[in-house]
């Protein structure tokens, strides 16, 4: 039994959430500050759990969906589901299991929250897809993740604002953007599949430039939550933080050397999602 939930765990890569949580944990800040009111430890953990179940269920699901496509591709031939190391059904429960779990979380929080999962799962299910049809793929994506600070936000409040959709669109930029990094590694194969992607369409060097200007749009977006009445200095120097972090990752890419593309996407997004929310943090504390 633990080696099959270390082997659901894998094939869902776990310690990826680290993308996402902190910007979820980041809405709930924000909503705090204009609450004038600390979160309740209640509304803390069902928005962590609807956020696990989240991304949990999507990447269940696109790991179900994609499962031909990896096992042709020699870069994601030893994923669990082709490598046969998961079977389909227990993944299904998995992701049955997942989606139970969201739809609780949502329930427990507010109405609203629950009204709208369905909204979430679409674009969950979407993304899957995507790649059949659209370049977009990557957009939609970074809309599956932009609505973790939403939804932290609605969680709190049982209304929309501006802060966490404008706090949504930076993470949705940030997100396009790296998963175009990431697809940099499978051109060839997507172009000889006839698979979507921004690289497969567009090649290296535009996409990397594309991903340029999306970053500094991510930038521009955090800057403008200064509005937010609580945040200030610390937030802005958490903001420059994270602008050193990106330029450092674009240093890491380059159009003829991708060799460090591994550490580009998965040590440098860590980084850089979890020093915002700390800074964000510190500030509406201090």
């Amino acid at each position: 039994m633990i080696d099959k939930i270390t082997a659901l765990l894998r094939m869902i890569k776990f310690s990826h959430t680290i993308f996402a949580f902190p910007f979820a944990l980041m809405g709930v800040v924000l909503a705090s500050l204009v609450n004038g009111a600390a979160p309740g430890i209640g509304q803390v953990f069902w928005v962590c759990m609807a956020m696990v179940g989240a991304r949990s269920a999507a990447m269940g699901l696109n790991r179900l969906i994609d499962a031909g496509i990896d096992a042709e591709n020699p870069r994601t031939a030893e994923r669990e589901i082709p490598a046969g190391k998961i079977s389909r059904r227990d993944a299904k429960l998995f992701v049955f299991a997942s989606l139970a779990l969201l739809l609780l979380s949502a329930w427990m929080l507010n109405p609203l929250c629950f009204y709208l999962s369905p909204v979430a799962l679409f674009f969950l299910v979407l993304y899957s897809y995507c790649k059949r049809f659209t370049a977009m793929a990557h957009v939609v994506l970074g809309i599956c993740l932009a609505a973790a600070p939403i939804g932290a936000w609605i969680a709190l409040r049982g209304s929309i604002g501006w802060p966490p959709v404008v706090l949504g669109f930076a993470v949705l930029l940030w997100v396009a953007g790296f998963d175009i990094f990431y697809a940099l590694q499978d051109l060839e194969f997507d172009q000889a599949k006839g698979l979507y992607s921004i690289p497969s369409r567009y090649g290296v060097d535009k996409s990397i430039r594309m991903v340029r200007y999306f970053h500094i749009g991510m930038v521009a977006l955090l800057l403008l939550l200064l509005a937010v009445d609580g945040l200030g200095t610390i937030y802005f120097i958490g903001v420059v933080v994270v602008a050193l972090l990106l330029l450092y990752e674009h240093l890491l890419v380059r159009p003829d050397d991708l060799s460090r593309l591994d550490a580009a996407f998965f040590n440098m997004n860590g980084y850089i999602s979890v020093t915002i929310f700390l800074f964000t943090l510190v500030d509406a504390v201090w």
